[in-house]
């Protein structure tokens, strides 16, 4: 079956299913197509995660179900809603034996839907204060327990049992009961099918239970008329034989279906079996099969007194006339109708999904807005399909990631980006160097050029710079020229190689990349950084000027005794 991505059913059919569910499928308008197709695919395909079905009753053109899945009354509710239907409420005395019959044979709380929005509960009222879950308090059928609690601290939340002989009684809704029973309106019932003496018919709906003596069917329902295994499907009060188109669970086939030569859907059997001839759904063996001799690659029809090989939805046959080729679904337009969807081809199918910067909202594709995701650093604008990012005032996108803003001058001079906390912590752009004039900062543009970034020529910009080279040569590198092989002396060497160095060239530093600022801070500890480095210098200088003197003081002493004490040897001698 192909695969697709289909918008939930959310409107009424039209005439053009009725041609759907016979097979023919030329010329309708996509759109209605893809609407009743998933009705039917919601709820012929199995029932919704976690409901566990038991049983249930139509009557007219509503539908009661009883699911014996243990919930709480919230999730009760939910599981309801979520089945196109909501918890069971119980106004009148059909109401109630209907409820009887659903639950006559189970023990155990059910949940219905009645409940207590907020506040006390009143017990001059005839729902004491209570409400429907269809938010209404209208009700010509009253069932209360008489263990009634109208305290402010009573439970909130309503379930019966037959242990109680069904009568509504307060329980707290956060408790788990046995189950829940489940309401549903519709519009164009079928009636049940006519089945002759000996015959059968069992009825599945799409609430997911089944049943042999339901008297009106909603639309979807099915029907399997025994022995004979015809299988019927409800479409606007009437019972369409299968196979109906193959998009439809398979157009009611026990094997698969395909699409004829005719553009008539058809079920077709394993090797080995055939098509019951009796109801053209169900398959049988076969002892002599007329379709082994044409190894057919997926499938084998009858087509009038002969067999032939046909391939499953999304393929086509091939030339050799049984193998089998993907077909590209989206070759047809009317495949992914509506605006926003773009088709994608599978193998064997297709899928339609939403367009970059939108997203599957029910049956339409939205657009998704982007910017409550914070993506821009400064402004950021939702368009269809994406946004744009803008800066504010003094600044422009970065061309390296233009979701983010840099400053911006754009002139020789202008106003500082000052932090507001601190005057004194001031920015400028990129090529810009700042200056203090008295209590304001500016930047102004710096020459890059007076720096010799350029192999050649340089041209200064604001912000930047811009290198160029003489006749005979081509830039290379944003900042090397290098000669061309011919000699040429001239022109701007169009249509020549140049002859690149096999050394690599010197780097060049990034001229943007020097100080925007010096802070009056930085310069204040600068300045007190070289007066320490004085003091400690002319300190040093000091101390080691006067050890030396210490030094040579002492010498002179030593040397005035030894003098004194030769002196006086040599007086002693004499």
């Amino acid at each position: 079956m192909r695969d697709k991505h289909l918008p939930k059913h959310t409107g009424l059919w039209t005439d053009g299913t009725h041609e759907i569910l016979n097979g023919h499928n030329s010329g309708l308008n996509m759109k209605e197509v893809t609407r009743h197709v998933v009705f039917l695919l919601t709820f012929l395909m199995g029932s919704s995660g976690g409901i566990e079905l038991n049983s249930g009753y139509c009557l007219g053109t509503q539908c009661f179900s009883v699911s014996g899945d243990p919930s709480d009354f919230t999730t009760a509710r939910d599981q309801c809603r979520d089945r196109g239907g909501h918890l069971m409420t119980v106004r009148s005395s059909v109401s109630q034996d209907i409820l009887n019959i659903l639950l006559g044979n189970i023990t155990g709380r059910f949940w219905i839907g009645l409940h207590l929005p907020a506040g006390c509960p009143d017990p001059a009222a005839d729902l004491r204060g209570f409400q429907w879950v269809t938010k209404d308090s209208e009700s010509d059928f009253l069932h209360w327990a008489q263990s009634f609690d109208s305290s402010c601290s009573a439970h909130a939340c309503v379930s019966v049992s037959k242990e109680d002989d069904f009568k509504w009684t307060q329980e707290p809704c956060a408790e788990h009961a046995a189950g829940f029973l489940c309401e549903y309106s519709f519009s164009d019932p079928c009636r049940g099918l006519a089945a002759a003496e000996g015959e059968s018919v069992l009825y599945t709906t799409p609430m997911g239970f089944m049943g042999e003596d339901l008297l009106s069917l909603p639309l979807g329902s099915t029907a399997v008329l025994m022995p004979a295994e015809t299988n019927y499907v409800c479409f606007n009060e009437e019972w369409i034989q299968a196979p109906w188109s193959c998009e439809i669970h398979e157009g009611g086939c026990e094997h698969k279906c395909t699409v004829n030569p005719n553009h008539e859907s058809t079920c077709y059997c394993p090797p080995g079996q055939t098509v019951n001839p009796a109801n053209n759904v169900t398959c049988e063996v076969m002892v002599d099969d007329p379709c082994l001799p044409l190894r057919c690659a997926h499938a084998c029809i009858k087509n009038g007194d002969s067999y032939e090989c046909t391939c499953e939805q999304g393929y086509k046959l091939a030339q050799d006339g049984r193998s089998c080729v993907d077909l590209n679904d989206c070759r047809d337009e009317r495949q992914c109708p509506g605006e926003n969807f773009v088709c994608i081809n599978l193998i064997g199918g297709f899928q339609c999904v939403c367009m970059d910067g939108y997203a599957p909202i029910g049956d339409q594709c939205v657009d998704v807005d982007e910017c409550a995701s914070a993506p821009c650093e400064h402004l950021c604008d939702n368009t269809l399909g994406s946004y744009a990012c803008s800066c504010y005032d003094g600044y422009r996108a970065d061309p390296k990631s233009m979701h983010k803003c840099k400053l911006h001058c754009g002139v020789e001079e202008c106003p500082a980006e000052c932090d507001p906390n601190d005057k004194f912590q001031c920015y400028c752009p990129e090529g810009y160097i700042s200056e203090e004039r008295g209590e304001h900062t500016v930047c102004i543009d710096m020459d890059e050029c007076e720096n010799l970034y350029c192999n050649q020529a340089c041209k200064n910009t604001f912000g930047s710079y811009v290198c160029s080279c003489y006749p005979g040569y081509t830039l290379f590198d944003e900042y090397t020229c290098v000669k061309y092989e011919d000699g040429t002396d001239g022109g701007s060497g169009e249509g020549t190689t140049p002859s690149i160095p096999t050394a690599p060239p010197v780097p060049h530093p990034d001229p943007t990349r020097q100080p925007s600022a010096v802070t009056v801070g930085g310069l204040v500890g600068i300045i007190v950084c070289t007066v320490f480095f004085i003091v400690l210098v002319v300190f040093l200088a000091h101390h080691t000027l006067s050890g030396k003197g210490k030094l040579e003081s002492n010498g002179d002493m030593k040397a005035a005794e030894e003098e004194a004490h030769g002196l006086q040897t040599v007086a002693s001698d004499a």
